[in-house]
């Protein structure tokens, strides 16, 4: 099991934001993210938001840097990706997350 997180590139609330994801596990997602003090409202269903400030203390705590196509890619092969459709109530869900 890996935690991955990306390039802090997303603006938002004048920050730039990452994403942490897990590679198999969101219940080692949430572990990892309590342990570095990620606030559980961080959590955006299959992946948390972390400001760029959090991003070497997270590499740092063991989280595997990666690009952001790589991320995505490997959300979706984890299976634990929640895509657009689901997160506007169209598609199945698929989480109880």
């Amino acid at each position: 099991m890996t935690i991955l997180i990306d390039d802090p590139r997303w603006p938002a609330h004048d920050r730039l934001w990452a994403h942490l994801i897990s590679d198999t596990d969101l219940e080692e997602l949430h572990a990892f993210a309590l342990a570095n003090g990620i606030p559980r409202r961080a959590f955006d269903l299959d992946h948390y938001d972390v400001p760029a400030q959090a991003h070497a203390r997270l590499v740092a705590a063991g989280a595997t840097h990666v690009d952001g196509h790589t991320l995505v890619r490997t959300l979706i092969a984890s299976g634990l990706r929640v895509t657009a459709r689901q997160r506007r109530g169209r598609g199945p869900a698929t989480t109880d997350r």
